[in-house]
């Protein structure tokens, strides 16, 4: 897993590439608290475009990063979301509780 990070006029983007597995999850949720504490935003995208592979681990991830954001009344949004994390993200409900937005890709 690899991770991206920009701050454009107090906005946190942060954009993951690869598996977003047990192993891959850990170093990004420290490596996204550190952002936050660091920079406190006022709101914080996560760009999945690339996210290859998403298990229970991701929901973790996007959950610390939510209750992190949620703490300092910070906006949070997560985009271009591929249909496999998808499927993991609904069957956990993420989406009563954080704003999120499917990949839309060219349909051939």
């Amino acid at each position: 897993m690899k991770m991206t990070s920009e701050c454009l006029n107090g906005y946190l983007c942060i954009k993951l590439k690869g598996e977003l597995d047990h192993h891959g999850a850990q170093e990004v949720m420290k490596s996204c608290a550190a952002l936050i504490e660091e920079r406190l935003p006022n709101g914080c995208v996560v760009d999945m475009q690339r996210v290859e592979f998403m298990d229970s681990s991701g929901i973790a991830l996007l959950m610390n990063i939510f209750g992190r954001l949620r703490a300092i009344d910070a906006a949070y949004k997560v985009v271009n979301v591929p249909p496999q994390p998808m499927r993991v993200i609904e069957a956990a409900g993420l989406k009563k509780i954080i704003s999120i937005k499917e990949a839309e890709y060219e349909k051939a």
